[in-house]
């Protein structure tokens, strides 16, 4: 497989023992080709990462007000246990495009299921909902940044 080039074959097989054995993540590495399918929260469908590939560019967005200043943190916040986790590998926006409102802002009330964030992965734009009810207390990531698998994007409480 060229830099290039997908299998698309290999991520359908993949796809499926992801499925079959409860995996959320596979990653092959031959040479110097590497590929690494994540499945994002409950979705039945696999995100494809290929580092070598060039990043897709979105729209600019304009810059974020300040209640959506990222907030000052210290130390790892992985384990806390109001953390928002990035399930796929993308760039991440606060609002769904640059005319619209941000989805949420510091100290805004969220439901479970509601969304708060979209990540834009291969040109393809997901919104990504709360996995809790709380109140929004950090926002971890600047306005049209690219994010990693599991990074901390938000703290909500």
């Amino acid at each position: 497989m060229t830099k290039t080039e997908v299998d698309k074959d290999l991520i359908r097989e993949l796809a499926v023992l992801m499925e079959e054995t409860g995996l959320s993540e596979i990653e092959i590495e031959n040479d110097d080709d590497r590929m690494r399918l994540v499945r994002a929260g409950a979705a039945p469908a696999a995100t494809v990462a290929i580092p070598a590939a060039a990043p897709a560019t979105a729209a600019a967005m304009p810059a974020a007000a300040p209640a959506l200043a990222v907030a000052a943190t210290e130390g790892d916040l992985s384990g806390h246990p109001g953390a928002v986790v990035s399930p796929i590998v993308g760039t991440a926006y606060h609002a769904p495009s640059p005319d619209d409102a941000p989805f949420v802002q510091i100290g805004d009330k969220v439901a479970a299921g509601q969304a708060i964030l979209v990540i834009e992965a291969m040109k393809t734009f997901n919104e990504i909902p709360s996995p809790h009810g709380g109140t929004v207390r950090q926002i971890l990531f600047e306005n049209a940044s690219p994010i990693e698998y599991g990074d901390v994007l938000m703290i909500i409480d």
